[in-house]
């Protein structure tokens, strides 16, 4: 007797656990069919913010599958190579995107950014003093990066190794300045 009302509860509690087929706090997050889904353009953005530049990438060629390698998909996909270390395949993405676009500063500023990383110094200068004119000298990252550009062509002796450690620092709207390391 004991014995069959021990399996009697045991049954009674495993048959409440699946009556709700519910694991209380270790559910996973549903799926709305309703909401709304999130643009791969906005995915990278965070993705770059939060230093994920792989994952930026691919998800910047998701959107490219959706709308064409537009000017700012480009410019995306040339800033994640940058973030990278990939400084030639950033280079092409950012000189098409200025090709493209030549009026849009973002590419302009991150194309003086990979200049200035392979030692380009007068011609990140020349692409940072466009990238400032075309941004009507709004902002403080061109112009810092131009600053940086200026002082390094008129001193290139000064590339020992402790100078040259610089970082890159989004500044937001995919622009990026170079900022020393302490």
């Amino acid at each position: 007797m004991r014995l069959s009302l021990k399996a009697a509860i045991v049954i009674a509690m495993v048959a409440s656990c699946t009556e709700t087929g519910s694991l209380g706090d270790l559910d996973p997050p549903g799926i709305d069919p309703n909401g709304e889904s999130v643009d791969e353009i906005t995915v990278g953005n965070r993705l770059m913010s939060s230093g994920e530049y792989d994952l930026a990438l691919d998800a910047f060629a998701r959107a490219a599958l959706d709308q064409g390698m537009t000017t700012q998909i480009l410019t995306s996909m040339g800033t994640a190579n940058l973030g990278l270390g990939r400084l030639g395949q950033a280079e092409t993405l950012l000189r098409r995107a200025v090709q493209d676009n030549p009026d849009w500063p973002v590419p302009w500023n991150n194309l003086g950014v990979v200049l200035v990383e392979q030692g380009e110094y007068p011609e990140a200068a020349q692409v940072f003093k466009r990238a400032y004119a075309l941004d009507n000298g709004e902002s403080d990252a061109i112009r810092d990066n131009l600053r940086l550009a200026l002082a390094k062509m008129e001193n290139p002796v000064n590339t020992t190794a402790e100078e040259q450690e610089f970082t890159l620092e989004q500044q937001g709207d995919g622009q990026f300045k170079l900022r020393k390391l302490p």
